[in-house]
């Protein structure tokens, strides 16, 4: 019973509350940015109102099955994700064995999920949005898996992510030492392409292929695709934190730190969306299998040798 409720108040409740504010202050903030007003405080809750109002069309020619199950399972592995984040966050030592893996596995789905929908709905630009999407999750899981090992390392090879909270209690965040921040800096770069933000959006570049994967998408479908991506909005700068920061602690002074930690996360991704262009997928492959790995390999390197 106290994973059911773990899974609907924290994973499910709390996450898309937290990610749909998370969103209202990424586009306000790109909005005071171009010198706009930028949406009212309610306006990512009340899109997806409106969407789960309207009617989901299917294309004619698509596959049914896959085009409506691919939204519900990229939603329900963010949903797991969260709780497993939320559990070691909130209960360190009732983490099991290999809960990072499966973690890391459960935030590759979305994307799938994605790449599924796209092809699914047989439109040439969905097609297109979907193949740069591939492309890009084949770029940046190579340096996302290696930096991961980083924070493994130092806490004497655990892949319990309870076990790294406590090393970090113990000895101070993973991020203050060379190694951790290197890695660091490489995961917040592989997280902006996760979440296909600014300069890794060729995916669904709507200037060019007018949302990639999703235009054939209304309704419902697409509401749960844009709540899925809000809620990664928080997941992904969460689990970082776990990763590399020690977490977030609701005691005391630690709750204001743990605000200001997560919200410094999504400034920086803001910041770094507003002021870079649009890369190529070609670029974006090059620059993950290129600076990005050799930068996580450095940092393994480092790891090893107790930097």
């Amino acid at each position: 019973m106290i994973y059911i409720l773990y899974f609907i108040i924290f994973g499910f409740l709390l996450t898309a509350f937290i990610g749909l504010f998370a969103s209202w202050v990424d586009r306000k903030v790109t909005a005071r940015v171009q010198y706009r007003v930028g949406p009212p405080l309610l306006q990512p809750i009340v899109d997806i109102i409106k969407l789960l109002g309207k009617e989901t069309l299917i294309p004619e020619g698509s596959s049914r099955l896959t085009f409506l199950g691919a939204p519900l399972m990229g939603f329900m592995s963010v949903i797991l994700a969260s709780t497993v984040l939320w559990l070691n966050n909130l209960k360190p030592a009732d983490s099991f064995l290999g809960d990072l893996i499966v973690t890391v596995y459960l935030l590759v789905i979305p994307s799938i999920s994605i790449i599924m929908g796209g092809f699914a709905s047989k439109n040439p630009l969905a097609s297109l949005g979907a193949s740069r999407e591939m492309k890009l999750v084949l770029g940046y899981e190579l340096p996302f898996i290696l930096a991961i090992l980083v924070p493994v390392i130092q806490s004497n090879f655990s892949i319990r992510l309870g076990e790294i909270l406590n090393f970090q209690l113990q000895n101070g965040i993973i991020a203050g030492s060379i190694s951790g921040f290197l890695a660091l800096i490489v995961l917040i770069m592989c997280v902006q392409a996760k979440l296909a933000l600014v300069p890794f959006d060729m995916p669904e570049a709507e200037t060019e292929i007018i949302g990639g994967p999703l235009v054939e998408y209304s309704g419902p479908a697409l509401a749960i695709y844009k709540l899925m991506k809000n809620m990664l909005l928080f997941i992904l700068p969460f689990f970082l934190i776990i990763l590399f920061m020690g977490g977030l602690r609701f005691n005391g002074i630690n709750i204001l730190y743990s605000i200001l930690k997560y919200l410094g996360l999504v400034a920086l991704i803001t910041v770094i969306r507003n002021t870079n262009p649009r890369v190529r997928i070609d670029q974006a492959v090059r620059f993950f299998w290129g600076p990005m790995t050799i930068l996580a390999v450095i940092a393994i390197i480092l790891a090893l040798k107790g930097l």
